[in-house]
């Protein structure tokens, strides 16, 4: 199981990417509204965090999470160069997300789970930071050949995610299709 390289973090964000995954229509498709309180876990270069942000508004915050000292410094840049006040970026570990349980009313994650190990493990980690009612927003890869993305047998089969999520105890799990490269996945605590 490989994990996305830094070196390669400007594939994370040009036009193609913008088409295939438009990053504010797919965060509000995924149920993100102004006042959530967001965590964005891998959150990369923050080609997910700016625009949360500006939707949760002055009333929310969005947590940038990653793994990355050097992701997260983009990320740190993109704040600054938009005057953003409502981000907290956040190193973590894989396992360990260093922030209070029960405090985030959304949790996203945009084609990492695919990487994770022990999912399970994982989204148990990721269900404990969300609030009572909290939802999880889930990004993936279909699990069909395309010209980008990784192989497909790293690919996550949203009937597997969706089987995975019910064992773990989540509810009102739905699915979006988004385009043919992607489709998303919103679950309840």
């Amino acid at each position: 199981m490989h994990k996305f390289d830094a070196k390669n973090k400007h594939k994370l964000d040009n036009p193609k990417r913008r088409e295939m995954l438009p990053p504010r229509e797919t965060l509000i498709r995924l149920g993100l509204h102004e006042g959530d309180v967001m965590a964005d876990i891998g959150c990369g270069i923050g080609y997910f965090t700016i625009p949360a942000a500006k939707i949760v508004g002055e009333n929310g915050n969005v947590f940038a999470m990653d793994i990355s000292q050097e992701m997260l410094g983009e990320v740190e840049i993109k704040i600054k160069d938009n005057n953003i006040s409502n981000v907290k970026s956040i190193l973590t570990e894989e396992n360990d997300f260093k922030l209070e349980e029960g405090k985030v009313t959304i949790t996203f994650i945009s084609t990492v789970l695919h990487e994770i190990e022990d999912k399970e493990k994982f989204l148990i980690g990721i269900k404990k930071l969300l609030s009572p009612k909290g939802r999880i927003a889930i990004v993936e890869w279909e699990k069909a050949k395309s010209e980008f993305g990784p192989p497909i047998e790293e690919r996550l089969d949203k009937t597997d995610l969706k089987e995975i999520l019910n064992t773990l105890g989540f509810s009102n799990i739905s699915t979006i299709n988004i385009g043919e490269n992607f489709y998303g996945l919103i679950a309840q605590r």
